[in-house]
């Protein structure tokens, strides 16, 4: 008999298949059971059930679902917004908050799943594999492992605070319905596990791969955003090694136009460093994340003024954001993926997780963050912005403190960044707390830098200890 894997919050149930109707049956080629592994091409398919939960390809519609990703953490940092209505996220008001809902149950998908992976393969003889192939499937998996439960830490997490008893609740192993209840880990044994997972990942995974899948330079700038959030002088340093590494060593070059990779060459870019794929026909379904940019479907994610805001006077303005919203006020659409008018594609429902654009700006805001130079940073930095089409570079030249070239690489990463994968918030809250009261003032306490846990984990899971500082279980 076989077993399919359901997730339901931190928690898994593992359901047996007989005569019963399946409930939320899981695509074929999303299945993931540590038992069904038996040599290479079941190794193979099990890991690439892993990745269908890092895409969150959704088991009803065969539709790739980002939308915690891209929509979320901008809506916590001011830029997007409900385009119809405005929402209490929106003002880091998170009980209420539709946006909060995120990342918690997705990310135990990616970490179980990945755990069943490395059970099953670890097991297995290393003849049963051609060449370096079963460390490199467990060092792709560890990868998905470090970035769920990173994504958790950061998300639920005080991730800021490293004698906080407040960090992830670590999955190292494939949960059954007999092994579910657990406590949270500390927020220190939650980078030791997550960068644990990166190093293994550097050393093992695969140089040269599609962008759909991971390799050890993804790796690499994995870990320069877990080393920033850790946030230690020691780390500054590394990151820079890192980031020197991947410009240096790997195939990823800035795109030229940063137009061009969203409107013309997506994946094929050679700044992808990892990214999501639609799934086949995905654009003919209604109800995808682009259409939900424009024109809008059952729900409308649109950019708010701070968004225009930020880039007034940039040339990104003219084609990121578009004409205003007529059902909310102070909002207008977002254009990054979709333009105005058009219909989704293939292209249009594309997802970006890392870009080698982050790989610079990270490796400035470490050089400032050390003491380094402030001029190597601003060189930096301009190229950056220059790729985009910049040619103004008066706020960047005049940036000639710690502070005021933080706040320069911070609204160069929002204007980057905004909506792929949540790093204008987390690089908001990297910043000294007077610049995040300054810049996102309802975000001025660091109880709203993290959500609360879900209620029903504390349900299904009672030894995971107290909810988060704020918030009532």
């Amino acid at each position: 008999m076989k077993r399919i894997i359901y997730v339901m919050l931190g928690a898994v149930l593992i359901t047996g298949v007989a005569c019963k109707k399946e409930l939320g049956k899981l695509p074929e080629n999303a299945k993931v059971d540590g038992n069904t592994i038996l040599d290479q091409r079941t190794s193979e398919i099990a890991l690439n059930g892993v990745y269908y939960r890092f895409a969150n390809v959704q088991a009803e519609n065969n539709v790739t679902s980002w939308m915690e990703h891209e929509v979320s953490p901008a809506v916590f940092a001011g830029y997007m917004g409900y385009g119809y209505g405005e929402d209490d996220g929106e003002n880091n008001n998170y009980k209420s908050s539709f946006f909060a809902d995120v990342y918690w149950t997705s990310s135990y998908q990616i970490i179980n799943a990945a755990n069943g992976v490395i059970k099953g393969v670890t097991a297995l003889d290393d003849n049963a594999f051609t060449g370096n192939r079963k460390k490199e499937i467990l060092a792709e998996a560890r990868f998905l492992r470090a970035y769920g439960h990173f994504k958790l830490l950061s998300y639920f997490g005080q991730w800021f605070d490293l004698n906080s008893p407040y960090g992830v609740l670590l999955r190292d192993e494939f949960v059954t319905v007999g092994a579910i209840s657990k406590a949270r880990s500390s927020v220190k044994d939650s980078y030791t596990s997550i960068l644990s997972d990166l190093d293994e990942a550097i050393i093992n995974a695969p140089a040269d791969n599609q962008a759909i899948y991971v390799t050890r330079w993804a790796a690499m700038a994995l870990k320069m955003r877990v080393l920033m959030s850790h946030g230690q002088a020691a780390d500054y340093p590394v990151v820079t090694a890192l980031a020197d590494s991947i410009v240096l060593n790997s195939k990823y070059k800035l795109e030229p136009q940063m137009k061009d990779l969203f409107y013309v060459k997506g994946l094929t870019s050679p700044e992808v460093i990892l990214g999501v794929k639609s799934q086949q026909n995905q654009e003919s379904y209604y109800y995808v994340l682009s259409r939900q940019y424009w024109p809008g479907a059952s729900s409308l994610y649109v950019a708010k003024t701070a968004l225009k805001d930020l880039l007034a006077n940039d040339p990104r303005g003219s084609w990121m954001v578009g004409s205003a919203n007529d059902y909310a006020d102070g909002t207008f659409y977002f254009l990054k993926y979709i333009q105005e008018g058009n219909k989704p594609t293939a292209l249009t429902e594309t997802a970006y997780a890392i870009r080698l654009t982050e790989v610079y700006l990270l490796k400035a805001e470490a050089i400032v963050r050390a003491g380094g130079s402030l001029a190597a940073a601003r060189d930096i930095l301009k190229n950056i912005m220059a790729h985009a089409g910049v040619t103004n570079f008066a706020a960047v030249d005049n940036a000639v403190s710690v502070n005021d070239m933080l706040k320069q690489l911070y609204f160069e990463t929002s204007r980057n960044l905004v909506g792929e994968d949540g790093q204008e918030w987390i690089a908001l809250l990297r910043l000294p707390a007077a610049l995040v009261g300054e810049l996102r003032p309802t975000a001025n306490d660091k109880i709203k830098y993290i959500l609360p846990i879900p209620h029903n984990e504390f349900l299904m899971n009672p030894a995971i200890g107290p909810q988060n500082p704020g918030y009532q279980q």
